[in-house]
């Protein structure tokens, strides 16, 4: 009787836990069936002016704020440089700021704009230069004087030129620190090719080739109004806005028309590449090759692919991977989309140095198990409704969607690429994952770096295939004879 009495509490437990299980599944049947369907997503559009000169304006009021933001994107950006004088476009847009105009140094222009707590800000990037200001809705007119000023008439001071290539050169000394830079940066190589635009990095022969009037001969040659994406938001009126503008651009001349450039990607073959670095204990792993553009018709279907498979905590690699067989500290990726040239298809894995060659044979049979366990509708559901539920905060204020109609305008995007992209995604069926991942995942065509202390690897990585070793030598600036050793 006294075991009876022991054992009926833990078996009302179990038929309590049982119960309360199946409640629980009932309520969130319940919930899941109770969903409403998400609310169309219109989001307030920018207006669009386009000057008889040919620059695009946009504006986007939003009076929540006593302020106003303005970003100008000019065509022509990293890509476009000399192989001899890679580096030159971030140094540009360090010196269009720095170098101040005409009437004022940049010092100058630093006290100017303080006492307002205002900005006015350039930078470079791989297809594009950008000038850029932020202040409050008083200071408007002083602040977009500066702005106007350093978009039509700067100087690139030869003192901020030097001081920019000092700072490039410190960058290059230190560029081989961390692993995890030392990856990214060479699977890009990998991926495209070492001479490839989009993977040339700075050297200090490079950086020390650029000179002043390499700065102006570059703001000459694309710094035209046809070139110029301006986009405005704030508290304002967009009547008086687009007077001003007018008023301010109106007169300025019409440039060369632009001519695309044809780049050639030629990524490295199939196969192991190592980066042996000593002082660490970890190894940084990608596996690449080339991806696609976002036009691609396959697009939606490779974001729903990308989500389920790589995209995040509940992702299948981060699922069986990390979670399921502790092979990895961190682990995703997926078939990269770009908008006018091809993303990289990227799988990305940190593991211990002891499970080094485990954690590349786990990704292996992930990409194996595609074909043999497809992604579950369950997944893709998950996928889906992440993605869906989560695009609104992207987007989630008049500044993201301004940036976002900017973009779609600098690559000749429809106009309503944005409106379409919830329903691209709903659309996407199994079928179509499939079809994503049968097309792109091949693990006898990806490159796949390793990055760590090949000393402590599980097995070498040669048990895998024959290696290649990836020489991150720096070479010496010139007038030196000895390259700087590796860390």
């Amino acid at each position: 009787m006294t075991r009876l009495k022991r054992i009926f509490p833990v078996f009302a437990l179990l038929l309590l836990s049982v119960a309360t299980a199946s409640a629980q599944d009932t309520s969130l049947q319940q919930i899941e069936k109770n969903i409403s369907p998400l609310p169309a997503f219109k989001p307030a559009q920018p207006k669009r002016i386009e000057l008889p000169n040919g620059m695009v304006i946009f504006l986007q009021e939003d009076h929540e704020l006593p302020l106003i933001d303005g970003v100008a994107r000019i065509r022509g950006g990293s890509r476009r440089e000399p192989a001899s004088k890679i580096g030159l476009v971030d140094i540009y847009g360090e010196v269009w700021r720095t170098g101040g105009t005409r009437t004022q140094t940049g010092d100058e222009l630093d006290d100017y704009l303080e006492i307002r707590a205002a900005k006015v800000e350039t930078g470079g990037g791989s297809d594009s230069t950008n000038i850029s200001w932020s202040c409050l809705k008083g200071d408007f007119d002083d602040v977009f004087k500066v702005f106007l000023d350093l978009l039509q008439q700067p100087e690139f001071r030869d003192d901020k030129v030097e001081l920019a290539q000092k700072e490039a050169f410190d960058a290059i000394s230190r560029r081989n620190d961390d692993s995890s830079e030392i990856t990214a940066r060479e699977a890009v190589k990998l991926a495209y090719g070492p001479q490839n635009p989009y993977a040339r990095v700075p050297e200090y022969a490079t950086v020390a080739a650029v000179g002043r009037q390499d700065l102006v001969s570059w703001y000459q040659t694309y710094v035209h109004p046809n070139n110029i994406i301006l986009g405005v938001v704030g508290d304002f009126d967009s009547a008086a806005m687009e007077a001003k503008l007018h008023a301010a651009f109106g007169a300025w001349p019409r440039g060369p028309a632009w001519k695309d450039e044809e780049v050639q990607f030629q990524g490295a073959k199939p196969g192991y590449y190592v980066v042996p670095k000593e002082d660490v204990n970890q190894s940084n792993i990608q596996m690449v090759t080339l991806g696609t553009r976002r036009d691609d018709p396959d697009y939606y279907a490779i974001r729903v692919f990308n989500e389920a498979f790589g995209g995040g905590f509940s992702s299948r690699l981060f699922r069986d991977l990390r979670t399921g067989k502790g092979l990895a500290y961190a682990v995703g990726g997926g078939i990269g989309t770009t908008f006018d040239h091809p993303g990289i298809l990227r799988l990305v894995m940190g593991t211990k140095s002891q499970s080094t060659v485990e954690a590349i044979q786990g990704l292996y049979q992930e990409i194996d198990d595609l074909a043999t366990h497809p992604i579950t509708d369950a997944e893709i559901k998950l996928a889906k409704d992440s993605i869906l539920n989560s695009f609104v905060f992207n987007l989630d204020s008049p500044e993201k969607v301004l940036r976002e109609r900017m973009a779609y305008e600098f690559y000749g995007y429809p106009p309503d690429y944005l409106e379409r992209f919830r329903a691209g995604v709903e659309k996407v069926q199994k079928a179509d994952v499939e079809r994503v991942a049968a097309k792109y995942m091949h693990k006898d065509k990806l490159a796949v770096l390793v990055v760590g202390n090949t000393s402590q690897f599980d097995k070498p990585l040669a048990s895998l295939g024959a290696v290649t070793t990836v020489d991150i030598t720096i070479p010496p600036p010139p007038g030196e004879g000895e390259a700087k050793p590796e860390k």
